[in-house]
């Protein structure tokens, strides 16, 4: 098994100060899996258990449209923490799926231990409470992108944070999370090339 304690310890530390101690209370509700590519973490309509920390691959976050075309509305690859968030919170059902695209080292959090931490621990909370400020400024800033950036200039953010995007998970699920077809997706990345 890969370990990843340290790395992960530096990168949880980057949104709250967190001691050793309490990264270990952390570290003892999560679980490590090894995922092959297409392999379902969540499904739609499932209650969600867990939040995941992705370490290695990437995943994506789809949903059906109502013309029952898959939409992928994000990617994640490491480091990244992802959920269906709202489901999570609200034990409700998930409106979103959530599938491995590459072979995936994963780390499973149980979200009922990781809240009942968080009532008893201030600075675990704290690391909470600025991970999901966190979450606000990106979701805040995705909106922003999608509503000024065209398809070329989403893509070339996206290669900026996947560098190997190109080579990991097939075009049309680039084109996919780029809200085009595959065929812009080619015409982008002819001209680039």
């Amino acid at each position: 098994m890969p370990d990843y304690y340290e790395e992960n310890f530096e990168f949880l530390k980057s949104f709250h100060p967190l001691s050793r101690k309490n990264y270990d209370k952390l570290f003892s509700i999560a679980e490590f899996k090894e995922f092959k590519a297409n392999e379902r973490l969540v499904n739609f309509g499932d209650i969600p258990q867990n939040l995941y920390l992705i370490n290695k691959g990437v995943t994506r976050g789809y949903f059906i449209s109502e013309s029952e075309k898959e939409l992928t509305k994000t990617l994640f690859a490491p480091i990244d923490f992802f959920a269906s968030f709202t489901a999570l919170i609200e034990n409700q059902p998930s409106g979103f799926a959530f599938e491995t695209l590459t072979d995936c080292h994963i780390y499973e959090i149980d979200h009922k231990a990781f809240a009942k931490l968080c009532q008893s621990n201030f600075e675990i909370l704290k690391f909470y409470s600025r991970f999901l400020e966190f979450l606000f400024k990106v979701g805040e800033l995705n909106h922003i992108e999608v509503a000024s950036l065209d398809a070329k200039q989403r893509y070339l953010k996206l290669r900026q944070r996947i560098p190997e995007i190109d080579n990991l998970i097939p075009q049309y699920q680039i084109a996919s999370y780029l809200n085009i077809t595959p065929v812009q997706l080619s015409r982008i990345r002819a001209k680039l090339y």
